[in-house]
């Protein structure tokens, strides 16, 4: 395969395991078994993790991922957001979608009509102002605010948030798309403020830095951890073979070196619930949107 054709492999196992683990939320389900089901998914289909599948409930917009004895089960009501990143080689399809459970099917709605109108637009040339303010009126059309601290973002061979950010309002970015550039397009429809903060703790991580450690519990870790090629890992991937007390002994020196990053969940900070839509694409005169087919 050459790239773009992974890219589009890449695209196709994440949307599928995306709606396998929409067909699984149920009231009365667990979250922590739905992940599980989504991860070996994606492994069935010679995927890997680009990211760890995150499931983020009512006013948290991203970055809830299960941890190893998480008890959460699905509730009437709950707004349920399934992000799920997939690579071929290194080359990423992202892509997500919103599950509700309750009566807010027009919240749900007006994120992904945002992301299918942004879709419209995408071609070389197009500016991500434009991309932002279609984003932001179609939102605020349905009555609900843009998340506008959260954006879109640019893909490449083990990058999973590169230039150039997709805004969700209108930046006044006059930055054009180019021809071949592979972007995530990633409307958030709140009905609270319509801004997210970082909240704890945090149980996914990634690399930022290199140094050698002195005790032998975090050198076995980071070890482990140099397996996920500097791309997003989860604390339960590394319960599976490390004591829990070790593996967080080991994340608490890495962070603190720097050696290591946290993303934390990412509630809104009105307490509104959050709906999510996204779609991975290559920009071409005929876009490619490698997630859409599951």
């Amino acid at each position: 395969m050459d790239e773009r054709e992974k890219y589009i492999e890449a695209g196709r196992i994440a949307s599928t395991a995306l709606h396998y683990g929409e067909s699984l939320v149920k009231i009365g389900g667990s979250l922590l078994e739905v992940t599980d089901k989504i991860e070996q998914k994606i492994l069935d289909m010679n995927g890997e993790f680009a990211f760890p599948p995150q499931i983020s409930l009512n006013e948290i917009a991203a970055h809830y991922c299960a941890h190893p004895d998480d008890g959460i089960e699905f509730k009437e009501g709950d707004l349920v957001k399934i992000d799920v990143g997939v690579m071929i080689d290194g080359y990423i399809g992202d892509n997500a979608l919103t599950v509700d459970l309750g009566d807010n099917e027009k919240l749900v709605k007006a994120s992904r009509v945002a992301l299918n109108n942004a879709i419209k637009l995408v071609e070389p040339g197009a500016t991500l102002s434009e991309i932002g303010r279609t984003i932001h009126d179609t939102i605020v059309k349905f009555g609900y605010a843009p998340v506008r601290n959260l954006s879109g973002h640019g893909l490449s061979q083990y990058v999973f948030h590169d230039k150039p950010s997709i805004p969700n309002f209108d930046t006044g970015d006059k930055t054009k798309l180019r021809r071949g550039q592979v972007i995530a397009i990633e409307p958030f429809a709140s009905t609270g403020s319509g801004v997210i903060f970082e909240s704890s703790p945090a149980n996914i991580y990634s690399v930022i830095g290199q140094k050698p450690m002195r005790n032998p519990i975090t050198r076995d870790v980071l070890k482990e951890i140099s397996k996920y090629k500097n791309m997003p890992f989860t604390t339960r991937w590394l319960t599976r073979k490390f004591h829990p007390g070790k593996v967080n002994f080991a994340l608490r020196e890495l962070e603190h070196y720097r050696i290591i990053t946290s993303f934390p969940p990412l509630p809104d900070s009105g307490n509104g619930l959050v709906s999510q839509a996204e779609h991975t694409m290559i920009v071409d005169d005929d876009p490619i949107v490698t997630t859409k087919n599951g």
